[in-house]
């Protein structure tokens, strides 16, 4: 039951402290998370965990490194693969020397292999953390190509070296041509082995498949426990684990470009269920590093023989002077086309590129593991030299850095996007288009023999959305800097619509209960407008309401409402909010105010022009359905287009709006 409570406690911060990074976006999730982490192992009754490593990497890292390999666009990466290279093992072995050194320099009392061993543990970036901070942070298309593949990569560079210079603490014995000849083993061993893996595995669920089995939860829990199998079997062949699942999830990635269509609902369950999985896992990792904090911080505070001013200083200095390694490093071995986006940068600049590179190379979740893999003892049975230190410089770089690349980074792209300002409408279209491909698919995967004719009309209406890109337009009705004026037209026709049903009410010319109806429903168009979050929450909770509405209705053999009654009425409601609108009309208003009122007679010429027949109706009913389940997909791609860096903020707000706004004609199309 306490285990229960603890994994309840994590999961509910790892839902609260994204609601928070709503409310304060320019703090990232990460941070919060830390943050979170911290409050909980301080608190009197806290969370005390232990963080086993081993655990640790094959639980959080194994899977979040797959699941990079997997989305990482490979063709980016092979364009990049000379610079990714040299970050991922000519940067590590530098750091390892150079940082090293300086360590030893620095604190005499951590021995020159040890000083190597945290110098090594510093040196890989964290995929998750830079994953995490992409969310928030706009990088070039190029460079966050560069910091991912560089992050996929040195971790395993970085933990070979660690585990190396450990072992040369620990027996006190070192050769380089050994150690240079297992390091390419282990590394080029893991690739091979996880590749060779995923292979077996896609040919094995292939297999499956073609015996008859399309069942959905079996093969995407086939694609779940995949990184645990690959990562305990490399970890086991004394080989990289962590490059094994990198190369895993390209495998996986290739073998899924060349699947049979038949599987596409397959391919939505999978991406539906690593979304979540993701989600979990990533907060997971952060809580599990702030939970950390206080033990590690709590040893050295509590110990007189160390200057605590000291130790921070230790950590300010081993920061900078990483940062400024990786900065002459890549600015050194900079070459202009790997920067070059046509559709963001003309001219890329040097200095800021290589700037940016270094400030973006967070530490994360994986330095502070290794930290703490450092065994208590050396082989002679002494106390590992200065072991708590060494631990505490690793979670302090690791706050450090992330500090640095959430509050520094920020201030620098936006600089750096001024320029890209004149090819925001291009990228605009290219997310509308994605996100309007994204509903096309979800429609296509609806569809059957019933709903086919509603699909087809939504495809055409989503196609046409495609080619019109409403949201930067301005000859268009939905154009975005006439966003708010038009929602507040919206708003008014909706309040004659009310007036006008209320006295139909009051006249004794509409049932109770037929005004119901219609009511609720004008409600649910008037949140949908203008709804926040949480009125998101409030409208899946309408929805129960209404289920349970309209069992107790069946139950209690109430009358059902005559549907030609209620189409008769959204006919004269919306006349009455066309002569509400058409008194406000003005100058400032007047481009708006005709866009809801084509709306409105959009509505009058659909349920006057045709004949109401069950077919109609029947059609009418799948296309509103379809057509919110195509809007959840197209929201589910705004937040991935978001997570993936391929949009800012700005242009998710703008994605969201039009999207709440096609949800509110959708739901009024629902009432009649």
């Amino acid at each position: 039951m306490e285990i229960f409570i603890v994994v309840l406690i994590l999961l509910l911060s790892i839902v609260i402290s994204n609601i928070l990074s709503r409310l304060i976006p320019f703090v990232p999730v990460p941070l919060i998370q830390i943050t979170f982490g911290i409050i909980l192992g301080v608190l009197p009754t806290g969370i005390h965990m232990p963080l086993e490593p081993e655990l640790f990497m094959v639980l959080f890292i194994a899977p979040l490194l797959y699941n990079d390999g997997k989305m990482t666009s490979r063709e980016e990466l092979w364009k990049i693969k000379s610079p990714v290279f040299l970050m991922s093992f000519g940067l590590v072995l530098a750091t390892v020397l150079i940082v090293g050194y300086i360590i030893h320099f620095m604190i005499p009392d951590i021995p020159l292999s040890a000083s190597f061993a945290l110098a090594a543990i510093l040196s890989p970036t964290d995929a998750v953390a830079v994953s995490s901070l992409s969310e928030r942070i706009h990088l070039p298309e190029k460079i966050m190509t560069l910091l991912e593949g560089e992050a996929l990569t040195n971790d395993a560079s970085g933990l070979v070296a660690f585990k190396f210079a450990i072992a040369a603490t620990v027996t006190g014995v070192f050769s380089f041509a050994n150690a240079a000849l297992s390091f390419f083993v282990i590394a080029v061993g893991g690739f091979l082995v996880g590749a060779v893996l995923a292979l077996i595995i896609a040919r094995l669920t292939a297999f499956i498949r073609r015996l008859g089995l399309e069942d959905a939860t079996f093969h995407v829990l086939m694609q779940i426990i995949s990184p645990f199998v690959i990562y305990l079997v490399s970890e086991e062949l004394g080989l990289s684990g962590i490059l094994a699942v990198v190369s895993g999830g390209i495998v996986y990635s290739l073998q899924s470009d060349y699947s049979e269509p038949i599987i596409s609902k397959l391919k939505f369950v999978s991406r539906s269920t690593w979304s979540v999985l993701i989600f979990i896992i990533n907060g997971l990792v952060f809580l599990i590093l702030g939970l950390q904090i206080p033990d590690v911080m709590s040893v050295i505070f509590r110990d007189d023989t160390i200057s605590n001013f000291k130790v921070l200083m230790y950590i300010v200095v081993i920061s900078i002077v990483l940062i400024l390694l990786r900065f002459i490093w890549v600015y050194s071995l900079w070459n202009e086309k790997w920067s070059v986006n046509e559709s963001i940068e003309e001219n890329p600049n040097r200095f800021l590129n290589s700037l940016l590179t270094s400030l973006a190379g967070v530490r994360g979740a994986i330095t502070l593991a290794g930290a703490f893999s450092i065994p208590f003892y050396l082989e002679n049975g002494q106390y590992f030299p200065q072991r708590d230190i060494i631990i505490f410089i690793s979670a302090g770089v690791i706050l450090l850095t992330i500090f640095i690349a959430s509050f520094v980074l920020p201030l620098l792209v936006k600089n750096k996007n001024i320029e890209a300002d004149k090819n925001s409408s291009k990228l605009n279209q290219q997310a509308l288009k994605s996100v309007m491909n994204a509903a096309i698919r979800l429609i296509n995967d609806e569809t059957n023999q019933e709903n086919k004719l509603a699909a087809s009309s939504l495809i055409n209406v989503c196609e046409k959305i495609k080619n019109d890109n409403p949201i930067d337009k301005e000859d268009i009705k939905l154009t975005i800097e006439d966003r708010k004026i038009e929602k507040d037209i919206f708003l008014l026709g909706i309040r004659a619509e009310r007036k006008e049903v209320r006295r139909l009410l009051s006249d004794n010319k509409i049932p109770p209960a037929t005004y119901e109806k219609i009511d609720n429903s004008l409600t649910k168009v008037e949140n949908c407008l203008s709804k926040p979050p949480i009125i998101e929450t409030l409208n899946r909770m309408d929805s129960i309401k209404n289920f349970i509405s309209k069992f107790l209705k069946k139950q209690l053999n109430v009358n059902p409402i005559n549907i030609k009654d209620i189409k008769k009425i959204k006919v004269l409601t919306s006349k009455a909010a066309i002569y509400a609108i058409k008194e406000q009309i003005n100058d400032t208003n007047k481009k708006a105010s005709l866009a809801v009122i084509d709306h409105y007679n959009d509505i009058i010429r659909r349920l006057t022009t045709f004949t109401i027949g069950e077919d109609i109706n029947n059609v009418n009913k799948q296309r509103s359905k379809l057509h919110l389940k195509a809007l959840q997909a197209e929201r589910d791609q705004v937040q991935s287009l978001l997570q993936n860096n391929e949009i800012n903020r700005e242009t998710a707000l703008k994605l969201r709006n039009f999207i709440n706004y096609m949800e509110a004609t959708a739901i009024e199309e629902q009432s009649f």
